[in-house]
């Protein structure tokens, strides 16, 4: 019934809407943060100011969502996981955490998968750009025979092209650059590289201080 009534509340105005889901679901909506018509029901939901979630996205079974501050995501994406609790699914990784956290001013754009059975970390003033990039946190321990996770990070002040795959484990260093349709299936640490293929190798050095994108103040670039 609550989730019936939940699914109805998205055709209510907004301002109704959102003290519908502080009060009912116990989230934390800034009052200038917006959910457009879409599914979106963590187990716990922070949105700070002016943080916003477009149309026809979906966010289902996680542990907790936080947007920061003028983040936001984008149309058609969608987000999940494996809800935290007792399972036989995961039983020998209790620490597991099923979260989305980005950063202030950055941004998910639109059309992308991001699974979030561990961790995925975006810092501030990052684009996951493009469309149609997968985040995939979970996937079969062939050695052991069972279900794995593991997070995925990715910095502050990162681009992330088109098309791209991010498998658990992998990390993006601050200030760098993942091109369009590459694999990063590994935890890099050198900070200001372009980083590109399959699967995805440093390729060359990003100049620190001529490149205006990593010394932004505002998130979105016009």
């Amino acid at each position: 019934m609550k989730k019936l009534f939940l699914l109805l509340s998205i055709f209510l105005p907004w301002m109704l809407r959102r003290a519908v889901l502080c009060r009912l679901c116990g989230f934390d909506i800034h009052p200038t943060a917006r959910i457009g018509l879409s599914w979106v029901l963590p187990g716990r939901l922070k949105m700070e100011a002016h943080s916003r979630i477009g149309h026809l996205t979906v966010c289902k079974n996680l542990g907790f969502v936080h947007l920061g501050e003028h983040s936001s995501v984008g149309n058609l994406c969608w987000i999940t996981g494996f809800p935290p609790g007792p399972s036989r699914h995961f039983a020998h990784q209790p620490e597991r955490r099923p979260e989305l956290i980005v950063g202030a001013h950055s941004a998910i754009t639109h059309r992308h998968l991001i699974d979030c059975t561990a961790t995925v970390s975006i810092g501030p003033f990052t684009t996951f750009a493009g469309f149609q990039s997968q985040i995939l946190t979970h996937s079969i321990d062939l050695a052991a025979s069972r279900q794995s996770s593991a997070p995925v990070s990715i910095g502050a002040y990162c681009f992330v092209g088109t098309n791209c795959v991010l498998l658990g484990g992998a990390a993006l260093p601050d200030r760098s650059v993942l091109g369009a349709k590459s694999l990063l299936n590994k935890a890099f640490t050198e900070t200001h590289q372009l980083y590109g293929g399959v699967p995805a190798r440093a390729l060359q050095p990003i100049p620190a201080v001529e490149t205006a994108y990593f010394h932004r103040t505002e998130g979105s670039v016009v």
